[in-house]
């Protein structure tokens, strides 16, 4: 069965929470799977750092989805009220297998009314701010990704390549993923200890 990955750009959005997964979901693809990013306009989109970007379709051109990804950065306080960026989330989710998000995307699936009264989790900066706007969730810190039924919601940044793997593994198989893993060399082991 094929597999098809919609990863939703937005201005503004964080480089490394779609980058990092679309580089697993790339590489974890077999024959017949595809990953495409989809955003609201035909222009490029300007991420976070800068990067500009074409998107492979528009909201009104999106295949059939099997997976969802709504990263996070600055524009998605914008993006959880935009009205044309609720209606795309809103119309393809049920459709899909799995939802998820990376950061602050979990703002996007509370604005399109996809996570109510569940567990999620989110960049450790924007834990009180998530609490505060959406006072229903469970909030959860210190998790790398938290699955709620078909959700998933990821922490910061590059905790969106732990949860993309651990989806490759629920999507095709744990050897699979850990083969993946492999393949980009994901083994972390960062020069600096966190002094939080």
């Amino acid at each position: 069965m094929s597999i098809t990955t919609g990863i939703v750009l937005f201005d503004g959005a964080e480089e490394l929470d779609w980058a990092g997964p679309y580089e697993v979901f790339t590489m974890a693809r077999v024959e017949g799977d595809s990953v495409v990013t989809i955003a609201e306009r035909s222009q490029p989109v300007v991420n976070a750092k800068g990067l500009r970007v074409l998107a492979d379709h528009t909201f009104d051109d999106a295949p059939a989805l099997d997976v969802l990804l709504v990263p996070g950065g600055q524009g998605s306080r914008r993006e959880r009220t935009n009205p044309a960026m609720l209606e795309f989330v809103r119309r393809v989710a049920p459709g899909c297998t799995w939802v998820t998000s990376v950061c602050t995307g979990v703002f996007v699936l509370h604005g399109a009314g996809l996570v109510r009264d569940q567990r999620v989790t989110t960049h450790w900066g924007a834990v009180e701010e998530l609490r505060g706007l959406a006072p229903d969730l469970e909030v959860v810190e210190g998790q790398r990704w938290v699955v709620e039924g078909n959700v998933v919601t990821s922490a910061g940044v590059s905790a969106g390549i732990d949860m993309a793997l651990w989806l490759v593994g629920q999507l095709t198989s744990v050897e699979h993923a850990r083969w993946t893993q492999h393949l980009i060399e994901y083994d972390p082991a960062p020069p600096y200890a966190d002094a939080t």
